[in-house]
């Protein structure tokens, strides 16, 4: 029996819940199911109560019964552990199990994911209702993987229990050992706040001003990163103990405050998204702005994945409206968007793709968060669509196993993602950057890859021609070193500005900067400041070029092998210095002094010789998304049309459309939401 990601096959599958429908309809659902092309279905990661509807009392006929239907049919099941919703007698008999806001009140049954990682009891609780379900069902034939919890920090990601605090202290005392440490690591001198006792220590609280220490709440953040993964670890070794050879472990999501990197690389065989492009057009935040990339930016999502998982899948893609009843108001998917978001998916990697959800729930809060059937569960445009997408993939299969192919990256890594969220200077320049450079990629059909600096090798940066990391922050020697090899070579690397002005504890350096990229980059930051709101448009000229700055500038001398490249050229600081350039071994590094428009970017790109990499073989439009995957002797390109109106793309060399298996070339036209993949 095949398995998921094993590069021998594209899979669609969707999420069930057997807990919601009458008994009697579950196997008309599965076989209807398999008619239209669903080979998978994830079930059970909220029905806790399903197994033990009272502590310590365990029963599996539900589960039994439905999974023998299951096996009869031929449908493979994923499985959830069901920690990410409490049952009320655990809640009620176990309150410190609750995360709790700020202030300490702590959040109340009643809707999902109001547990902390932190609890004792509810760790000990959650590890045995997961290896009693192990136990029982993961010998199971129709069973391929599990799936842990669910959408791990979504709803909340700060925790702030009495657990959580005393679990802070532990982590804390094992990172810093000594008091001494800690008060110099945070600078508690400042505004008196020095701790003579691990005990005064809590996790951050509502202070007079909502300001807290930022050292603090960095080391906060990865606390939390550090509870959520042992959390899942603990679920992880469980699993193994029991699930049968060839079976796989796994968690979907991408939320904040969590290394998912680490999570992955610790405790599963892959990662899974929840992709919901809709959001998009939520009515509530819609702009009609036709340069916004609007569900198109969800490849964004997607890039972010991909790094934390070369192999991935989608565990809950958008088929229907979105909605609960509390919030968000979106309008179901035109005809053609989920073929369209269904192959944005694939187009970034994934080879599982499952729609959320089969049917839509008539009870709870999500009684408008539309799946491919309807209440009525009568046949209906979304199914007829799926029918298409399964007969469109089954002439694709030839992709499965092949990876996104992009030679320019993104550089991240979590301590400064962890800072932006502490810091609000960093927190907006960050932001707007790797939003531009994301949009200046897509509109001259560059591919993007996010490279996360914490999380990789100098042999995979070495496969990147060009590497972008706006704003790093935070620096330590090992990070600039782990720059410089890459540079040194061959590669072309691009800081932006407020680089390397802080170490690892989030506490601003003495050193000219930009600090400990100073001699790398050959550079001098001789002042700095945000853009007056009365400065109007600050402009560099780049030996001719002009570049739009953004939100910061740094004025920047070239020193010692150092070249100045551009100049500011409007406001107080025009003739300074914005752009300086550093040859270092058989590679060059840019220092540019201000956050990244997308216009800047794009210049960036096409003076870097990086912009449209395939312009050779296809001219495609800026409304069109242009992805490549390859298996190393094949190419495949999807051409992903995100207007309700058709587009032209024209082929400069002979190719193979996939969808039909017909030799093509010249003007293809494709049609609104629609989509082309070509073999070349």
């Amino acid at each position: 029996m095949s398995k998921l990601l094993d590069g021998e096959k594209l899979v669609l599958g969707t999420c069930y819940y057997p807990e919601h429908w009458p008994e009697d309809m579950w196997e008309n659902d599965l076989r209807r199911m398999l008619e239209n092309g669903i080979e998978v279905i994830r079930i059970a990661e909220f029905a806790w109560s399903k197994t033990e509807p009272v502590e310590g009392h365990f029963t599996f006929d539900f589960f039994d019964r439905f999974l023998d239907l299951c096996d009869w049919h031929g449908m493979k099941v994923i499985f959830g552990t069901p920690t990410a919703t409490p049952p009320a007698w655990l809640t009620e008999k176990y309150p410190e199990v609750l995360n709790a806001n700020i202030e300490g009140i702590p959040y109340r049954h009643g809707a999902r994911r109001h547990y902390n990682y932190n609890s004792l009891v509810y760790q000990t609780l959650s590890a045995r209702i997961v290896r009693v379900l192990a136990e029982h069902y993961a010998k199971r034939e129709c069973i391929i993987g599990w799936q842990i919890d669910n959408e791990l920090n979504c709803e909340r990601e700060w925790f702030y229990s009495e657990a959580d605090s005393a679990a802070f202290r532990i982590y804390l005392r094992d990172r810093y050992e000594t008091l001494d440490k800690l008060n110099e690591a945070w600078g508690t001198v400042f505004w008196n706040q020095t701790y003579t006792a691990w005990d005064e220590i809590h996790v951050p609280r509502k202070t007079i001003s909502n300001s807290t220490n930022p050292h603090e709440v960095l080391d906060y953040i990865r606390f939390i990163s550090a509870s959520a993964r042992q959390f899942c670890k603990m679920q992880s070794d469980i699993l193994k103990q029991y699930i049968k050879p060839g079976d796989f472990i796994t968690t979907n999501g991408m939320f904040a405050n969590l290394d998912n990197h680490q999570m992955t690389a610790e405790s599963l065989d892959f990662y899974t998204y929840d992709s919901y492009p809709n959001f998009a057009y939520c009515l509530d935040a819609y702009r009609d702005d036709p340069r916004d990339l609007k569900d198109r930016r969800w490849s964004r999502n997607l890039t972010e994945v991909r790094s934390i998982s070369k192999r991935f899948g989608i565990m809950e893609q958008q088929s229907g409206a979105n909605g609960w009843n509390t919030r968000m108001e979106a309008p179901t998917p035109r005809p053609g968007q989920m073929t369209l978001w269904t192959m944005q998916s694939i187009a970034h990697g994934a080879d599982y793709v499952s729609y959320f959800r089969w049917r839509t729930s008539t009870i709870g809060t999500e009684i408008y968060w539309h799946g491919i059937l309807d209440y009525s569960g009568r046949e209906n445009r979304r199914i007829a669509e799926l029918r298409q997408i399964h007969a469109a993939l089954a002439k694709m299969q030839e992709l499965a196993g092949s990876r996104y192919e992009a030679k320019v990256g993104l550089v991240k890594d979590y301590d400064n993602m962890f800072d932006a969220r502490v810091d609000k200077w960093h927190e907006r320049i960050d932001w707007a950057s790797e939003t531009a450079i994301f949009s200046a990629c897509q509109r001259t059909h560059t591919p993007l890859d996010y490279v996360y600096l914490d999380h990789t090798t100098p042999e995979e940066m070495a496969g990147y021609s060009v590497l972008f990391y706006p704003h790093p922050a935070l620096m330590n020697a090992e990070r600039a070193e782990l720059l410089r090899r890459y540079v040194e070579q061959g590669g072309t690397l691009v800081l932006g500005c407020r680089s390397a002005y802080k170490d690892m504890n989030g506490r601003c350096v003495m050193d000219n900067l930009p600090g400990l990229l100073s001699d790398l980059t050959q550079a001098d930051v001789t002042e700095y400041s945000f853009i007056a709101p009365d400065a109007g448009r600050v402009v560099i000229d780049w030996n001719g070029t002009e570049l739009e700055a953004s939100i910061f500038t740094d004025l920047v001398d070239a020193v010692g092998s150092g070249r100045l490249e551009g100049t500011y050229a409007s406001d107080y600081y025009a003739g300074s210095g914005a752009l300086v350039s550093n040859r270092v071994g058989d590679g060059t590094v840019y220092y540019y002094g201000t956050a990244f428009s997308e216009q800047a970017a794009r210049v960036f790109l096409e003076k870097l010789g990086v912009a449209e990499p395939c312009k050779e073989a296809i001219l495609v439009p800026e409304s069109c998304e242009l992805a490549i995957r390859t298996n190393g002797w094949n190419h495949y390109l999807f051409v992903l049309n995100y207007l309700n109106k058709p587009a032209a793309v024209q082929l400069r060399r002979t190719m193979v459309n996939l969808s039909t298996g017909e030799e093509i070339s010249g003007r293809v036209e494709i049609p609104g939401y629609g989509t082309l993949v070509l073999k070349i």
